[in-house]
């Protein structure tokens, strides 16, 4: 079986979605292919600096039947629960991909994305004499592309079949994330720092909590368990201790990823465009992911709406997005160094305690501005 396609997107994140929705609302036939089956939950920050906020609303992009926390203010702790806070410029709100991604999913149906859900991309090949993909999927349907959007994560099986040098290194990394109910601030963004990594936390919709945080496979390892590892390793931050020791949690069981990997990666691999953490992960210091991907899911679409040839969308995009986030993905990945160690987390806090305005310097140089 086979079919053919003006344009597919591989992978229904924000910056997939966002990018399957402004094409179709510009009269663009879109399918996107999405592995797992809306609504589901993914290991995310789950917090939304209002660089992307004007976007969002303009298009209607922001559900309306949720009370999201408006986020004001940071916190920060070191590995010892030495703490110094201070206020956020932008803001931000938080929401959790659970409820997100199901809404943009419904509004990009509203537009005629067409959606292809429980199905996997197992190859995807450019021919150039035809000048156009040939995808394969999971159901062996094969199907056919003017133009392919990556948009498939931090990590893929797709990642193995492009040849995408970094996915052959090994990462020291995990990421885990919870829902909880708990007795913390709903207008600020924590990050707490322990021996190997940093936990983050802050408040989405219906009372509830996200506790996402970046930690060692190698701990994970020593310990035998994520239980384990956390009562052993975070739980010497007295922040993280009492957050994991008083607060109700809300999943059946935490969700996990490995080998999170913070390379910089290829924008363009094989003409496929990529997009959100395929086109290189976005450390937590970054204003965020989440604002990241919707950017870069709305600069891939625009640049495929600018009707030039393949040699002219590749380009503006990868100039566009350079501009945007090249600077401030330097600088987090710089700012970066100073976590998740118990002598370089300490040090941290007393260059945000003594230094206000250096770190707000920090701050400004990791978030953009609003689009």
């Amino acid at each position: 079986m086979s079919k053919s396609n003006s344009i597919i997107i591989v992978g229904g994140g924000l910056a997939g979605l966002i990018s399957a929705y402004t094409l179709a609302k510009n009269g663009r036939e879109v399918t996107l292919i999405e592995k797992k089956i809306y609504p589901f939950h993914r290991v995310c920050g789950e917090y939304v600096s209002n660089e992307a906020l004007g976007f969002l609303k303009r298009e209607r992009l922001i559900p309306s039947d949720l009370e999201l926390p408006a986020i004001e203010n940071f916190l920060f702790s070191d590995t010892l629960g030495n703490s110094v806070s201070l206020p956020l410029d932008l803001g931000g709100f938080g929401i959790s991909r659970y409820e997100f991604d199901d809404f943009l999913f419904n509004r990009a149906k509203e537009v005629g994305v067409n959606f292809l859900t429980g199905t996997q991309v197992f190859d995807i090949n450019f021919y150039a004499k035809e000048d156009h993909f040939k995808i394969e999927l999971s159901d062996s349907s094969i199907h056919t592309s003017k133009h392919v959007i990556g948009a498939f994560g931090k990590r893929s099986k797709l990642d193995k079949v492009l040849n995408r040098p970094f996915i052959e290194k090994r990462s020291p990394f995990i990421g885990v994330k919870y829902h909880v109910k708990t007795d913390e601030s709903r207008n600020t963004v924590a990050l707490h720092n322990f021996e190997g990594g940093y936990c983050g936390i802050n408040a989405i919709e219906d009372d509830k909590f996200n506790i996402c945080y970046l930690g060692s496979r190698d701990q994970l390892r020593t310990f035998g368990s994520i239980e384990e590892m956390e009562k052993n390793v975070l739980w010497k931050n007295p922040f993280l201790k009492k957050l994991f020791t008083e607060s109700e949690f809300l999943l059946e069981k935490p969700e996990v990823i490995n080998e999170i990997n913070f390379e910089p990666k290829k924008l363009v691999e094989n003409h496929i465009i990529m997009t959100g953490d395929a086109a290189g992960l976005i450390t937590p210091l970054c204003g965020n992911g989440m604002a990241m991907a919707i950017q870069s899911g709305k600069i891939a679409a625009e640049a495929i709406l600018s009707n030039q040839d393949r040699s002219g969308i590749e380009g503006k995009y990868e100039e566009e997005w350079k501009k945007l986030f090249q600077r401030r993905l330097w600088v987090g990945r710089k700012t970066q160094l100073l976590f998740g160690a118990n002598k370089s987390s300490i040090l941290a806090g007393k260059l945000i305690k003594n230094f206000p305005g250096i770190a707000k310097m920090i701050l400004k140089n990791t978030h953009g501005k609003p689009f």
